[in-house]
């Protein structure tokens, strides 16, 4: 395998790409960033500096990732996702003079393994996007997301528990939930859930 590179994407020298990855036309993938194995950069998407990603993630067309953002593997960022990294943003102090990268503290987004982020959300950071968890598309993601949930509105809340195919789990009663397309089970304890162990 190799990595592909589009001649138009900006890749810092500094950047460590894994084996069988693509970065597309007019991304950017800044120092210090370390892509995994199998991991999918689309047209004009942003990897900031120091983000760290796991294999076969797939950042989909302009999603905007800054750092210090950590997705797992298997992570799905859709179209114009952006992910923030500041608490109480300011171009500017008080004094009137333009902050400097040091004159605050960046906050990351981290995303577990298998989550998904739809097109156009928001995950305004600190936030943890649990494993398997979906975003659904132009939610504003405020609070940490629990494994296998899926969440929508503004701000996003749970709405339903997902599996690790992605789809919608059906109630099979007393607190269990049963994938239709993959057959597993799960079961919630209060406000989460987990896949049932064979």
């Amino acid at each position: 395998m190799t990595v592909r590179i589009q001649p138009s994407a900006d890749v810092s020298d500094q950047a460590e790409i894994g084996d069988g990855s693509s970065v597309w036309h007019l991304a950017q993938v800044r120092e210090q960033a370390v892509l995994g194995q199998n991991c999918i950069i689309g047209r004009g998407a942003y990897v900031g500096t120091g983000v760290r990603m796991g294999d076969n993630c797939k950042l989909q067309n302009y999603a905007l990732v800054y750092e210090p953002a950590v997705l797992e593997d298997g992570v799905f960022v859709g179209p114009a996702a952006v992910f923030t990294n500041d608490h109480y943003p300011r171009s500017i102090s008080p004094d009137g003079s333009l902050k400097r990268g040091d004159d605050w503290e960046a906050v990351g987004v981290t995303c577990r393994t298998g989550s998904s982020i739809g097109a156009r959300a928001v995950c305004v950071a600190p936030v943890t996007i649990g494993q398997w968890a979906l975003v659904a598309a132009g939610s504003v993601v405020i609070a940490d997301v629990p494994d296998y949930a899926l969440v929508a509105g503004v701000p996003a809340k749970r709405v339903r528990w997902v599996g690790r195919a992605g789809v919608p789990l059906e109630d099979a009663g007393e607190g269990r939930w049963r994938c239709p397309q993959t057959q597993e089970m799960y079961i919630q304890d209060g406000e989460r859930l987990r896949l049932q162990e064979n």
